[in-house]
């Protein structure tokens, strides 16, 4: 009924049904039809029309006052949410871990906005869940899957998880050759990863670690230095070691064995559509993720 409430509106402004029917681009025959249904929806009549006269009914001018401030309001709202549908530029609220963000993911951040100068990128960063539709973020990357069924999400990636210690304390302690040769080692570990559970991809062996832990903390960046120090090995996600790995300063141990892969994803509110930047930063994250969770 909304339809032919706003139809019957830009009858009123057009005051001509031809006029009416080129604007919305139905017939005439169509736009007819439907003014008399409302008409009998309404048991009234709501325009005088003949071939040479246009001219409401009390009952017209009444319902013309009623909804046409609605209708008109209800046309600018639709017209602007389409618009930022289809709009590159602008803002672009966005809510991301603070370690990953700063660490293995901030050449993609900078990327991004260098490649995407009209988009005003929003990033607030925080290793707690910040509710995204009381933030009114537009998109969230989030590590693991989301419980919460308000919430659409989709895969960008896994990070593996990867046992290291640093060259200075191999020298100094000797390197690892068994997993059995793990308790006679300094370990570093996270106070939410008590035990270790392990896959090996070449030999398809599973096995599950339960570590006895000279160290302790509940912040992966302390964790990486306290390793690069080499104060002990340690499990981190590839995210968090790759460039010491690859510029020597710390090693992986036991390879192939690998911890739980952490999974990223990028998280919205299910009741609405992403817009164009939104979805545009989610491919960047997928390609970023991709291209770089390799040694």
């Amino acid at each position: 009924m909304l339809d032919d409430i706003a139809m019957f509106v830009h009858i009123v402004r057009c005051r001509s049904f031809a006029g009416t029917a080129k604007k919305l681009n139905i017939p005439a025959a169509t736009l007819t039809r439907r003014l008399q249904k409302l008409e009998q929806t309404l048991a009234c009549r709501l325009i005088h029309r003949s071939a040479r006269q246009f001219v409401l009914t009390q009952e017209g001018e009444t319902y013309y006052q009623a909804y046409a401030g609605l209708i008109e309001q209800f046309e600018v709202t639709k017209h602007n949410l389409s618009t930022q549908q289809t709009d590159m530029s602008g803002k672009l609220k966005v809510l991301a871990p603070t370690n990953i963000s700063i660490g293995f993911l901030q050449p993609m951040w900078a990327g991004f906005i260098k490649d995407y100068p009209n988009i005003q990128l929003e990033l607030l960063l925080n290793n707690q869940l910040e509710d995204l539709v009381l933030s009114q973020a537009d998109l969230a990357l989030r590590i693991g899957p989301q419980t919460d069924s308000s919430l659409y999400q989709q895969g960008l990636g896994a990070v593996p998880t990867l046992m290291v210690a640093s060259s200075d304390y191999i020298q100094r302690y000797g390197e690892p050759q068994f997993l059995e040769d793990m308790s006679s080692h300094q370990l570093i570990g996270h106070s939410n990863t008590l035990v270790w559970y392990l896959s090996n991809d070449v030999f398809g062996k599973e096995e599950t670690l339960y570590p006895k832990f000279d160290t302790l903390t509940n912040d992966i960046s302390l964790m990486t230095q306290f390793v690069c120090d080499g104060l002990g090995i340690a499990l981190l996600p590839m995210s968090q070691v790759k460039t010491q790995i690859n510029n020597g300063q710390l090693q992986q141990i036991l390879s192939p064995w690998r911890g739980q892969a952490r999974e990223l994803y990028a998280v919205w509110p299910s009741g609405r559509l992403l817009n164009v930047k939104a979805k545009c930063l989610r491919e960047y994250m997928k390609g970023f993720i991709d291209q770089n969770l390799r040694l």
